[in-house]
């Protein structure tokens, strides 16, 4: 979050500026409220830099019966913003860790999506900051994240090239030392289904 955020008027008003700037009248009927729409959607879209992801993920389990086997998360879908040309990004995040004693709830492994979503992004940092953060905060064994998400900034704009989804990974301990380990995740999301943008 920006240590000195201009005022809520200021921010309505260069919306207020981009609108006269594509050609139109912020004054006519049908755009008196925009701004303050705008502004009000940018809290919803933006809300992850309110929030901070280690928190997120701090309460743990032990209580797991010596569960150590791999963890999955399929088709977390999230929609985030290209800091490029703030178009949409659509899509689903795959998450598999196994612990080292401890297990995070699940709901957690989406919020934790949801937090680095809701800011200004590039998807190959996205990936990073997820795992990263799943690692450095529940120290398991290994972890692994995958990312599929189409990208408005060349589907609706530049290239247009609608259909076209960008796959990125982080592989970090054992799933990235252990070709099996590895192989054993991939094929979870292959086995779930996962692996496709056709029901984002």
């Amino acid at each position: 979050m920006s240590k000195n955020p201009p005022s809520r008027e200021a921010a309505e008003q260069a919306v207020r500026t981009l609108i006269q700037w594509a050609g139109d009248d912020p004054d006519r009927e049908g755009l008196l409220d925009t701004p303050s729409r705008v502004v009000r959607a940018y809290e919803e879209f933006f809300a992850g830099y309110n929030a901070d992801p280690a928190v997120i993920l701090e309460r743990t389990f032990s209580e797991v019966e010596g569960y150590d086997e791999m963890i999955v998360m399929n088709d977390i879908r999230f929609e985030s913003h290209c800091e490029h040309h703030m178009a949409a990004i659509i899509g689903k995040a795959h998450i598999g860790y196994i612990p080292d004693r401890r297990v995070v709830g699940i709901s957690k492994l989406a919020r934790l999506v949801e937090i680095y979503a809701k800011r200004l992004q590039i998807q190959e940092k996205m990936t990073v900051q997820i795992a990263d953060t799943l690692h450095d905060v529940l120290r398991p064994l290994g972890v692994g994240v995958v990312i599929e998400a189409s990208h408005q900034c060349m589907t609706t704009r530049g290239i247009h090239k609608p259909g076209a989804s960008l796959a990125t990974s982080r592989m970090l301990g054992s799933f990235r030392k252990d070709p099996a380990t590895r192989r054993e995740f991939l094929r979870m999301l292959s086995l779930s289904g996962a692996g496709t943008l056709d029901n984002i």
